[in-house]
């Protein structure tokens, strides 16, 4: 539970709810750990926003306490769950990520001829409870584990409900509109649950299917072979087979490309020899650049809280072939001191 506590809290220490949780530490976590020792843990209610980056994206935020539980729980069966994910899933994973599948993604494009690229619709709106539930109690045995699991997922419910629009799948009924489904945007569980949920699919592409070069991030995956034909018979399959996890891809955008046409992944085009960032990202970075530029030259914020907006960009661009892009943007917008009070 400490250790749970520590992850929860990191980079969030003496702000709102996770400076009141540590100001009483010892009595919260022994609180925490007795609801659960007797099933008495319930989660609360959710705080939502709404944030665009670039897409427009609801995140529900869990109380701390909540937060906590979520760590706790991940803490335990999130190592079973990693050893029987395939090596090239990135997301949310230790040693993995955005970069590392941008690299990835990149090789296999110097190797191969064509891609499929495929995303799934509203995945996190989309994902089955009950679904969800089964293909994890495959691998926990542990009953009151599975009832904390249970408590989790069940949070969820109804959470995302205005962002999935019915999908009626082979041998439904009527009452398959009730069915529970929809991960929280947010939630440290939801982001390992999408890949649980998913590591069917890696391996029914890769065993069953026999892709050799196959990737995923989230919801986002490519398929490489310099057969168009094959790409084409592997996104039927896939299709069928997301059917049984309920879920659908975008059809029309699934298209078999040549890879030097170039792959839109991540933010970026990637090409076998370089990467562009994708324009709408340099829009909407000039644009906040420019916001955050007025208001320190207003005073309004500090030189850290500029820098601290250009620092997190840059460390994501800089994986791409943005050096004179970025000279660019700078020399054309200059930092001046900020205005006396």
């Amino acid at each position: 539970m400490l250790l749970a506590y520590r992850k929860a809290s990191k980079r969030k220490r003496g702000k709102g709810s996770a400076a009141t949780f540590e100001h009483q530490l010892a009595d919260h976590l022994w609180q925490l750990q007795d609801e659960l020792i007797h099933k008495r843990y319930q989660p609360g209610a959710y705080v939502n926003f709404m944030i665009h980056d670039p897409k427009q994206r609801k995140i529900s935020a869990a109380p701390f306490r909540d937060r906590v539980v979520h760590h706790a729980l991940c803490n335990i069966i999130e190592p079973i769950f990693e050893a029987q994910f395939i090596e090239d899933s990135y997301a949310n994973r230790v040693a993995k990520g955005t970069h590392r599948a941008l690299e990835r993604l990149q090789a296999y494009s110097q190797q191969y001829r064509y891609v499929l690229r495929v995303d799934i619709v509203k995945h996190f709106p989309s994902i089955d409870h009950s679904i969800l539930y089964d293909i994890i109690a495959d691998s926990i045995r542990d009953d009151e584990v599975m009832d904390l699991v249970q408590k989790i997922i069940h949070s969820g419910e109804g959470v995302l409900a205005e962002e999935y629009e019915m999908v009626y799948f082979e041998g439904d009924d009527l009452f398959a509109v009730h069915r529970g489904r929809g991960l929280p945007i947010g939630n440290l569980t939801s982001q390992f649950w999408s890949n649980v949920y998913l590591n069917p699919l890696d391996w029914f592409v890769q065993q069953d299917l026999g892709c050799r070069a196959y990737l995923r991030y989230v919801d986002d995956a490519a398929l490489f072979s310099n057969s168009k034909r094959q790409l084409y018979a592997w996104k039927k399959a896939l299709i069928d087979f997301l059917a049984t996890l309920r879920l659908t891809i975008h059809n029309e955008q699934a298209q078999v490309i040549p890879c030097e046409h170039g792959i839109p992944w991540l933010g970026f085009v990637v090409y076998p020899t370089h990467r562009r960032l994708k324009r709408r990202n340099v829009v909407n970075f000039t644009r906040r650049f420019e916001r955050n530029l007025d208001l320190y030259h207003n005073g309004a914020i500090s030189f850290a809280e500029l820098d601290a907006s250009v620092q997190g960009w840059i460390n994501h661009v800089r994986y791409g072939d943005t050096w004179g892009l970025r000279k660019h943007i700078f020399d054309n917008h200059p930092i001046k001191p900020p205005k006396k009070t």
